[in-house]
């Protein structure tokens, strides 16, 4: 018996840990402190960085803010989710709605919280992420091409949280932004190709729905030869350290993920891109390391 309810509850906490995608926090979670020991405030000592209490509750704030979005996203999309990811959302289910609600809430409020004791501003930033969140969840993901928009926006919104504490305004940090921005966005137009089935039968109406699968590779083509801007500017003009060389394979896995593209015609091809594109978002936060060899070397040692 005792078994039996340990079992339930450890698939009840799998099933929160897939709501919230806890995988996702902890790669944007590292992806913030990363940016601000080597991009931010490389001129900072390590320590002084890495234990500044105000940057771990910008982390803290940000990924009690992210989870709450995947929560109610999750809520608003439960029924397109379970005509496009069955299996994941059979496990999902096995949190009540109501406990997903309270939760949001919960997160939110915390993450608030949290916030006022950095500064208002940062209430107010987090408060008007958590805001921009729901709207979108609620009624601007239906919309064509302005939801992708959005959706990509708030995904790079927690950096803007770190990069306006630190009040570095480099141009490099900027096209370092944009190429990360295209990226995301193009990988939500991949996701669109992916779900058509459940956005069709949901009535969203994204690119793939209302035009279809030939008019969002014309636009994910465009995306990405327009990323390919930012990522010569920076191996031309910055200076990068080594992180050049993510930026070349980046470029090259770039050209070869359009030549897939334009041959795929199916939702397992679509996955695939998806995880491409992915990668190489997950691929760049490690790749920050490479900006300085030398100073990544000295600090751990």
């Amino acid at each position: 018996m005792v078994s039996r309810k340990n079992r339930i509850l450890a698939l009840k906490a799998l099933s929160l840990f897939s709501i919230v995608r806890g995988y996702n926090i902890g790669i944007i979670a590292l992806a913030q402190y990363l940016a601000a020991i080597y991009i931010l405030a490389s001129e900072r000592p390590l320590r002084e960085v890495v234990f500044d209490p105000n940057l771990f509750l910008i982390v803290l704030c940000s990924t009690l803010v992210i989870a709450g979005g995947y929560i109610i996203n999750n809520f608003y999309d439960s029924e397109k989710d379970l005509i496009n990811k069955p299996r994941k959302t059979m496990l999902d289910r096995l949190v009540p709605q109501r406990t997903k609600i309270q939760a949001y809430f919960v997160l939110n409020f915390a993450s608030v919280l949290l916030a006022s004791y950095v500064s208002f501003r940062a209430a107010l930033f987090f408060a008007a992420y958590i805001f921009g969140i729901w709207l979108y969840s609620h009624r601007l993901k239906r919309i064509t091409f302005l939801g992708n928009f959005v959706s990509a926006t708030l995904a790079i919104a927690p950096f803007f949280a770190v990069f306006v504490y630190y009040q570095n305004f480099k141009t490099v940090i900027f096209v370092h932004a944009l190429f990360l921005f295209l990226l995301i966005l193009s990988r939500e137009l991949i996701k669109d190709m992916e779900n058509v089935a459940g956005d069709l039968a949901q009535n969203y109406r994204t690119i793939a729905v209302k035009y279809g699968a030939l008019v969002s590779k014309r636009y994910v083509t465009f995306l990405m030869l327009l990323a390919l801007v930012p990522a010569y500017l920076l191996i031309r003009f910055f200076d990068i350290g080594y992180m050049y060389l993510y930026f070349i394979a980046s470029s090259l896995l770039l050209l070869l993920f359009l030549i897939l593209l334009w041959n795929s015609h199916s939702k397992t091809h679509y996955v695939w891109l998806h995880n491409i594109l992915k990668f190489i978002i997950v691929s760049g936060v490690f790749g920050i390391l490479l900006i300085d060899i030398d100073l990544v070397l000295n600090r751990i040692l």
